[in-house]
């Protein structure tokens, strides 16, 4: 993917709680970019639009156990 995510402006998500178990994400160009927000030098998961809409479509649907 060739999204540049090195200059993106990263947004924690609305989920995020008060324990520092915090998401990130930013989009650069067709690349969705998802961090640990306690690690922003960490690994980046980086998805296509594509993907991105497949997954949210998959939470929506209760196809992962998300605790």
């Amino acid at each position: 993917m060739a999204g540049d995510l090195s200059r993106a402006v990263w947004r924690k998500s609305s989920r995020s709680g008060g324990s520092g178990d915090c998401v990130e994400v930013a989009i650069a160009g067709d690349t969705i970019g998802v961090r640990d927000s306690k690690d922003p030098e960490g690994p980046v998961l980086r998805f296509s639009h594509s993907e991105w809409q497949a997954l949210l479509e998959g939470i929506d649907a209760g196809e992962f156990r998300l605790h």
